[in-house]
Order: C-alpha cells, then sequence, then structure tokens
C-alpha cells in the first residue's frame, strides 16, 4: 500500500478560492489530494469570508494577514504566520506555491519537512516593477531555488529558464482547466452584447498583459465589433479608462468571478484576445482553450508553449489590427479550437496534474 503523507500549502490567500491564480490552483489540487488519503491542510488568510475549519476534506488553518492595512507588504506577515505555526505540524511535505513574500523567511522553513515550490513565472520581468524591486525578485527566486528540494516550473518557457540556472532537481507540471459542460447565451444580455458581434480581453490591468496595444489596435481596425475588456480596478486600469474609455469601441468592466458567466462570454466572442507576454501557463489562457475560443495571443514563449497551433499570434498593434479586420473563420479554424479541447483533456487535465503532484511529493519523500 503506498504511503499516505501529510501537506501543508502555503502561499495562498485559502480556499475557497475568492481570488484568482493560485487561490484558483489550490482548490483544484487540495480536495483531489485529500480524496487519496493524504492528509492535507491549506494555509489561508483571516480576511477570508469562508470560516469553516474544513473544506472538501482539506483542512483550513487561518493566519493573521495585515494585507487590507499594509497592501501587499503584509502578505510577507501573512507568509511567516504561516511558516511559524507549519513548523508544529510534523509535515512531510510543504508545497510553496510561489516565493514572492515566502522565500525571504526560507531560515525559518520547517527543516523536518521537504518543501516543494511552484515557482510561477519570471516575476521579476515585470514591468510593472521598479529596478529595485526587480532586484529583490531575483534574490527571493534565488532563496526559494536553493532552499527548496524541488521545483515545480507550470511552462516549458519556465522549465528552461530554471534548468539553466539553479542546480534543483526540477519537475514540469502544468496548470489544469476544466472544460465547460454548458454556455448560456443569456449571459450576453447584461453587458448589451450579440453572439459573434464583440471581441473579449479578460486580464489584471498590468502593462505587461499588453491591454493597451489590444485597445490601440482596435481602435486602428475600425471594426465594427467591440473590445470588451474585463479586469481588476487599479491605477494603470483608471489610466486606460481614462484615455480610450469615451471610445464607442472600446468597454471596460470589473472583473468577474463567476465561471458560469465568463466562460458563456468567452464561447460567444468572436476573438479572445490573450496580450499577457510574462509568467508560466496563464490560466486565463486555458480557460479561453477550454471554452472553444478563437485566440489570438501575444508571440512568445510562454503563450506558444502552451496554444502552440491553436490560435494566431501578434507582435505589435499593427499585427493585431490586421487580425481584427478579418473574418474569424479564416484566421482560427474549427480544428485548431479542436485541438485545444483535446490539449485540455490530456495534459491540462486536473486529475492528471494531481496526481503528478502526488508523484513529485512521493519523490522527495
Amino acid at each position: 500500500m503506498t504511503r499516505k503523507i501529510s501537506i501543508g500549502i502555503i502561499g495562498s490567500r485559502g480556499i475557497p478560492n475568492q481570488y484568482g491564480g493560485y487561490e484558483a490552483a489550490v482548490q483544484e489540487l487540495a480536495p483531489r489530494l485529500a480524496a487519496l488519503g493524504h492528509r492535507v491542510v491549506v494555509y489561508c488568510s483571516h480576511l477570508q469570508t469562508f470560516k469553516e475549519k474544513t473544506w472538501k476534506g482539506v483542512e483550513l488553518n487561518y493566519q493573521y494577514n495585515p494585507e487590507d492595512r499594509l497592501g501587499s507588504s503584509g502578505q510577507f506577515i501573512y507568509d511567516l504566520n504561516c511558516n511559524l505555526h507549519s513548523r508544529k505540524q510534523c509535515f512531510d511535505v510543504i508545497l510553496h506555491m510561489g516565493y514572492t513574500s515566502d522565500s525571504v523567511w526560507h531560515r525559518l522553513w520547517d527543516r523536518k519537512a521537504k518543501h516543494v515550490c511552484n515557482m510561477d513565472g519570471m516575476e521579476w520581468l515585470r514591468s510593472k516593477y521598479s529596478p529595485t524591486v526587480q532586484a529583490f525578485l531575483k534574490k527571493a527566486e534565488r532563496w526559494a531555488a536553493l532552499h527548496s528540494h524541488l521545483l515545480i516550473a507550470d511552462s516549458e518557457g519556465v522549465l528552461q529558464y530554471l534548468q539553466k540556472k539553479y542546480p534543483t532537481p526540477l519537475s514540469y507540471i502544468a496548470y489544469g482547466a476544466e472544460i465547460p459542460v454548458s454556455f448560456d447565451v443569456n449571459h450576453l444580455s447584461t453587458y448589451q452584447l450579440k453572439a459573434m458581434e464583440y471581441d473579449l480581453l479578460i486580464a489584471r490591468m498590468e502593462p505587461e498583459n499588453n491591454i493597451e496595444m489590444a485597445i490601440q489596435a482596435k481602435i486602428k481596425s475600425e471594426n465594427e465589433f467591440p473590445l470588451v475588456i474585463f479586469g481588476n480596478a487599479n491605477k494603470y486600469g483608471e489610466a486606460l479608462k481614462e484615455t480610450y474609455g469615451h471610445h464607442a469601441a472600446i468597454r471596460f468592466y470589473p472583473a468577474n468571478y463567476h465561471p458560469e458567466v465568463m466562460n458563456s462570454l468567452r464561447y460567444y466572442s468572436r476573438y479572445y484576445i490573450h496580450g499577457h507576454s510574462v509568467g508560466g501557463t496563464n490560466p486565463s489562457l486555458l480557460e479561453a482553450m477550454a471554452a472553444q475560443c478563437r485566440i489570438l495571443a501575444h508571440d512568445n514563449i510562454f503563450n506558444k508553449s502552451v496554444l502552440q497551433y491553436g490560435g494566431r499570434y501578434f507582435d505589435n498593434s499593427g499585427q493585431l489590427c490586421s487580425l481584427f479586420a478579418q473574418n474569424s473563420d479564416s484566421v482560427v479554424s474549427r480544428n485548431q479550437i479542436d485541438e485545444n479541447i483535446r490539449a485540455i483533456r490530456n495534459k491540462y487535465n486536473w486529475e492528471l496534474i494531481c496526481k503528478q503532484y502526488e508523484d513529485a511529493f512521493y519523490r522527495v519523500v
């Protein structure tokens, strides 16, 4: 009988998911690992509105998080609290979801446990950060890489980078997505949209996601269909709204975390624009593939390693403008969409990914 192990998960704000990225991954992985018979503890921010002690067989441990008062710097205190508590839990493995505010505490990591770190993308490449912050993030990446027993790369591009830079053992484990079982065209009426008569962009409002490039391409194309943008409110996003919000071809909406609504909006869009240029496997790209979108993606190693031949690529606003002006069926074929669905089923499948994480944990214990 395969040994059952005790697993602690640090680095997300907690589950059920009330935010995004890491939380979405932990929400998929933790219950599946628990269902395999392992003890799984997910550390959660005390700011979570969900306050139960367990969720789908997973133990939830709440730690103080001053992020509401201190902003992102509060995450350092939150991760410190999680790591201090984990030292008393006799975990076999601690899975660190990212390193930005966690690896600074590497000297306090539980020395009896094995540490596995999901390295996400190359955070220091993000243009929103100052040179000082970028220098810190390079150090944080190094601390995580050299003090972990195993590194997880969720993108082939990140895997190649880590292989060249660090001696720590590596595993490539993709991110996952669920294929929606149905789509409801009635959700479009909330936003005064018609099927196949709008283009869609869903992203955090950050410069490296090339939102302004997409906006400029849409305006230049003089295409009749609007570009509908969903994203979080921040300083950069507000500046984009101030500059382009008056234009009839551009519509801004707040981030929406209701999967049934967003998957329907994806499915009925003419094009889905994925402008992300930094990071590992981006969840929103997989979600677009699963929702059978005709995807126009920024041309970089991260996107190409996931989408491969399942869409079209652009490198500047002129190229994207040209794609906007063309008929969608001639730009992205039904065969390409079907290939994306096969990739979700065969490679970006949460059941498969959970087993790969379990194998990775057995590799180090």
